[in-house]
């Protein structure tokens, strides 16, 4: 009994240790950094560091200004707000604010090989990808020509739907998904292929894994980790995706070409090829698996998202859509699909398609950040390592950059002479040196997906089915997965 109580005792005396150990950090780290809500000894502010986190923000903003500090058990955690805080960090100081901390759960599925990684391998993959993709012809005709096959058998599917009620985000899904599977692996698939149906479950399996709450609560404890099933369980969608792209991966090693590339898989096998005696090559059978894992999570289920949005929301707004269509048919016709090309003819339609991405807000949050060196940012000693949130919503809807930031409004993104305008808080796809990697393929797919779908479709919301302009994300991305829509043909496409 004595020797329970000595026990008892000897914890009560370690607990109290730590929870005075950890006050006294968060308070000596506090006094250098931005004001924010006061943490809980050995939690921090666990209601504000959570994936939902980013609807509490705006409270935050309004009581501590455009930098506040939140706290990840014991490390702060800096979320900066506004469009000239978040610019003047991502764009004007980009390399100190070019890093990301250490990530247990992602590092663990990407193994550090992959161009989001927290160690210095991500300059190396980032700048081989970008290259990669012009050698496949990003911002030329071959990649443009895929995207508007994509855009025709997108066009049949929805056709067979005769103007009744359906639910778009399979379809589109399947046409977001056969692009990138034709960037990556240089094949494009029927949209009833089971091969491509497998793909599209695996891949969203993968990105539930690192998204989920069980996957949150492992972010904030790593030690959880190291519990077998539980590393079992997170990676059992990951590891049915593995399987598929290295399926992939073995047909290409058998088919390659040295002198004809195909796509991006045969370029990856020329460069390790290329490094093969080099002993310390960053670039090899891991490191192609784990970018094309990170490509795919990036570059599908967002792009699918972004244009059902895109459909339910102009759907509201009939005169907006009849004039876009308008503008279509005055540079297009009925003959032929828009083209990229086209964009400065149809300064309307690239506004409506900027204008409801910015409400779709669809990632509220940038992925964490963290800083390169001690660095003096806006009159606080922020140092090396500090864990940086930039808060995309806020630059978004910042009052100061857009004249009705809660309304939907294309004015937006035209000048008085009614000619598209670029607009630096349009950070959709956030900005600096860790800017989405696949920016310039996402923008040419939704501008040739929905220029073409408004071509030959108008689309109607099913009766009662409305959408809130301004509503939490969970709300948003509930409604865009659940809703269905109407899309009647045009009476002047039907030839």
């Amino acid at each position: 009994m004595e020797v329970l109580s000595a026990l008892i005792l000897y914890l009560i005396f370690l607990l109290t240790l730590l929870f005075l150990s950890s006050l006294w950090k968060q308070q000596r780290k506090a006094l250098l950094l931005p004001p924010g809500p006061t943490p809980i000894p050995l939690l921090g502010t666990p209601s504000y560091i959570t994936i939902d986190s980013a609807c509490k923000y705006p409270k935050l903003q309004k009581k501590y200004g455009d930098m506040f500090t939140v706290w990840l058990l014991s490390d702060p955690v800096v979320v900066l707000c506004g469009y000239d805080v978040v610019k003047d960090a991502l764009i004007n100081h980009a390399e100190e604010f070019s890093g990301r901390p250490v990530q247990p759960l992602a590092d663990k599925h990407a193994q550090g090989y992959n161009f989001e990684s927290s160690n210095t391998h991500w300059r190396y993959f980032r700048r081989f990808i970008l290259t990669t993709l012009r050698n496949i012809g990003l911002g030329k005709k071959p990649l443009e020509e895929r995207c508007l096959m994509e855009a025709k058998q997108l066009i049949e599917a929805v056709s067979e739907t005769e103007g009744k009620p359906f639910n778009p985000i399979q379809l589109l899904a399947c046409a977001v998904f056969n692009f990138i599977n034709g960037v990556l692996f240089g094949q494009q698939l029927d949209y009833s292929d089971k091969k491509l149906q497998e793909f599209i479950l695996h891949t969203r399996k993968h990105v539930d894994n690192v998204l989920n709450k069980t996957s949150q609560v492992c972010v904030m404890f790593p030690v959880f980790l190291k519990i077998p099933f539980l590393w079992k369980i997170l990676c059992r969608g990951t590891l049915r995706l593995h399987l598929f792209v290295k399926e992939q991966i073995d047909f290409h090693k058998q088919t390659l070409d040295a002198n004809s590339p195909r796509d991006f898989v045969d370029f990856f096998l020329l460069k390790i090829k290329e490094e093969e005696d080099n002993p310390d090559s960053i670039f090899c059978d891991v490191s192609l698996m784990m970018n094309i894992t990170g490509l795919l999570a990036a570059a599908t289920d967002s792009t699918s998202c972004t244009l059902k949005y895109c459909l339910l929301l102009i759907a509201q707004f009939p005169d907006i859509q009849a004039k876009v269509q308008q503008e279509i048919d005055d540079v297009t016709g009925s003959q032929r699909l828009p083209q990229i090309s086209d964009r400065p003819r149809m300064p309307y339609t690239n506004a409506v398609i900027h204008e409801l991405q910015r409400h779709l807000d669809i990632a509220p949050v940038a992925f964490y950040h963290a800083l390169t060196k001690d660095i003096e940012f806006r009159g606080y000693t922020l140092p090396k390592g500090t864990r940086i949130i930039p808060y995309l919503s806020s630059v978004l809807f910042d009052p100061t950059q857009w004249e009705t930031p809660e309304e939907f409004n294309p004015e937006h993104f035209l000048d008085e002479k009614g000619q598209f305008r670029t607009k630096p808080a349009f950070m959709v796809f956030s900005a600096g040196k860790r800017e989405c990697l696949g920016v310039n393929l996402a923008r040419m797919e939704i501008f040739i997906l929905i220029s073409a779908l408004l071509q030959k479709f108008t689309f109607s919301a099913v009766s009662g089915e409305k959408l809130e302009l301004r509503c939490s994300k969970n709300v948003k991305m509930d409604f865009i997965i659940s809703s269905e829509i109407c899309a009647v043909p045009r009476s002047s496409n039907n030839d």
